[in-house]
């Protein structure tokens, strides 16, 4: 039997490839849906994602997988995003030559003065700050992608590994920004210009697998958690998981865990060494809250999402899930899904909706968005473990804890949170499935190397 911690992207495309081969597969979820960060919340007529999960990817065999899955229930969105800066909206991906413009003469050839500086200075790169100036010049790094980076993470850009940079814009710098827009000029599309998306939101791809693996040698509990891992020092032995009904015992052949590194630590018996307890501790993830408000408009703005990287507005990132698809609200009405990074249990983090809810529509109104009256309802949604959090000395830590759960030859660590690696959808589509093939071969894939392609995470194939 083999049995999976989470019912995310992971741990069901996971349990999707085994009860393929037929395997006896039991998937944990605490939470009472399916999806995890990638599940799909109902509100009464409305729907929303918990941020803007479009898909994309550059492995052809995950759009067979999910054309399998979803048939016509998912099509080809034309994509519009954009940032708001100094008043003025920026598309994203970057359009140069619109940049250039609005930003003036004087900062466009500070901009282009300083890119020019940069490639022939060769800076080293130890941070994050330091990745983003070389590849685009202290002018348009501080426009905007320093000030958002700093505020997803709640860090200075001077704290952040530079390993955050190279998995997910390596290969982009102004020069590519430049050859892109030239390109986008009667060029094919590509991911940048579209994307894939669910007709009833990324929700319906995990609730597709799990009905699939319902259907086969699988089977789901949710509302349930593991409370403790008991091992040899080599295996794990079994794995006591909490519900409703009581604990339950159950001794794996195999464990694939998808849950936070963290907590996994804290669950094995008998408990590691202090010093890799220690050093667990150090791993730090980034939390997300979103508020969603239903409204009596039948929309708000043509993008799918906007970005701000302003300082002083306290939100990241706003979506209207109406523009990635026409049924996730009424024709005559509209949502809208805004987005905060935070830190677990701060300020922001314990407001009640009527608080954030305030808050947020005081930006909404100067931003020329929404009135207090145009809202029918309003709802809020927290994500403890959303971003794991690449400082300067993660690699060390993270390198120690696995080396000691490397042990447990019947473990397999797997995901965003399971293995600490900012991935997207498509990644954790591609961990699960190699983890269920290390199982399935009897041979070990490197999962950690899933993402690791020497290009700009934006590009890939569109079918």
């Amino acid at each position: 039997m083999i049995l999976i911690l989470g019912a995310g992207p992971t741990g069901l495309s996971a349990a999707m490839e085994l009860t393929q081969c037929r395997s006896k597969t039991i998937v944990i979820e605490k939470e009472n849906q399916v999806g995890g960060l990638s599940k799909t919340l109902t509100f009464g007529r409305f729907k929303s994602d918990i941020g803007p999960h479009r898909f994309f990817s550059q492995n052809p065999s995950l759009y067979k997988l999910i054309g399998g899955l979803l048939g016509k229930r998912w099509r080809k969105v034309d994509r519009l995003t954009r940032f708001y800066i100094d008043g003025e909206y920026y598309y994203y991906p970057i359009r140069i030559g619109e940049a250039l413009i609005k930003v003036g003469p004087y900062r466009a050839i500070k901009i282009l003065a300083d890119y020019l500086s940069e490639r022939l200075r060769h800076r080293e790169i130890r941070t994050f700050k330091d990745f983003i100036i070389s590849n685009f010049g202290t002018t348009l790094a501080r426009f905007n992608m320093l000030n958002y980076t700093e505020k997803i993470w709640g860090l200075p850009c001077e704290l952040i590994s530079p390993d955050w940079a190279r998995q997910r814009i390596r290969g982009l710098s102004l020069k590519e920004a430049v050859l892109k827009t030239i390109r986008r000029r009667g060029g094919p599309k590509s991911l940048v210009d579209q994307f894939y998306y669910p007709d009833e939101g990324s929700g319906l791809i995990y609730d597709s697998m799990a009905e699939r693996i319902g259907e086969g040698s699988g089977k789901i509990i949710l509302n349930a958690h593991p409370v403790k891992i008991d091992h040899d020092g080599h295996r794990v032995i079994e794995v006591v998981v909490r519900s409703k009904e009581g604990d339950q015992i159950f001794r794996p052949d195999h464990l694939i865990s998808t849950i936070p590194i963290t907590e996994l630590v804290y669950l094995l018996d008998p408990p590691p060494p202090r010093e890799i307890e220690e050093e667990a501790a150090q791993l730090r993830f980034r939390s997300h809250v979103s508020l969603f408000l239903t409204l009596d408009r039948k929309s708000i703005f043509e993008d799918q999402w906007i970005y701000f990287p302003d300082p002083e507005i306290p939100f990241g990132r706003i979506m209207e899930p109406k523009n990635f698809s026409s049924q996730l609200a009424p024709s005559d009405k509209t949502s809208l899904l805004i987005e905060y990074f935070t830190w677990y249990n701060d300020e922001i983090w314990k407001m009640r909706p009527e608080e954030l809810s305030d808050i947020t529509l005081d930006w909404l109104g100067r931003l020329g968005f929404v009135k207090k009256t145009d809202v029918i309802n309003c709802y809020i949604h927290r994500e403890k473990y959303a971003y794991p959090v690449y400082d300067l000395d993660y690699k060390d830590h993270l390198d120690r804890v696995k080396d000691y759960l490397s042990d447990l030859n019947n473990l397999i660590l797997a995901g965003r949170a399971g293995s600490f690696r900012y991935n997207n959808q498509d990644h954790a589509l591609e961990m699960g499935i190699l983890a269920a093939k290390s199982i399935i071969e009897g041979r070990r894939y490197n999962i950690d190397r899933v993402g690791s392609e020497p290009e700009y995470l934006e590009r890939g194939y569109l079918t």
